[in-house]
């Protein structure tokens, strides 16, 4: 009877440690699912806002883009129309030079009493 209490005690025993640790393993298990739910969610919102931004980024970027355009643009017109009102300026003074040097040489033919005579040759 002896040898059956101690044989029963020791079936009992390890039958309970049995339990016990499958029951660990259970509670390790669920603490794992919970932990890999949580990772997943906060893949999902980084992924979201990694999203959001990446649009944002975008946006300003074209808009960025667009006033670059705009204003480049902007800066040639106007170089355009400086460029165009100076040659007319420059093209102007030619001309009142042009005049203005073309009476000075006649005033002075006409002082010199050269005229539009020839020189008379060696003879």
């Amino acid at each position: 009877m002896r040898v059956t209490s101690l044989m029963l005690a020791l079936i009992v025993a390890g039958t309970l440690t049995a339990l016990g640790q499958q029951g660990a393993v259970e509670n390790v298990k669920q603490g794992a699912k919970k932990t890999g739910e949580k990772i997943k969610q906060e893949v999902e919102t980084a992924g979201v806002k990694t999203k959001q931004a990446a649009e944002t980024v975008g946006e300003k970027t074209k808009e960025t883009a667009e006033t670059v355009g705009r204003k480049t643009k902007e800066t040639v017109e106007t170089a355009g129309e400086k460029t165009t009102e100076a040659t007319k300026a420059v093209h102007r003074k030619s001309k009142k030079t042009v005049r203005k040097t073309t009476a000075q040489s006649s005033e002075e033919r006409s002082s010199n009493g050269e005229g539009n005579t020839p020189a008379p040759a060696d003879r």
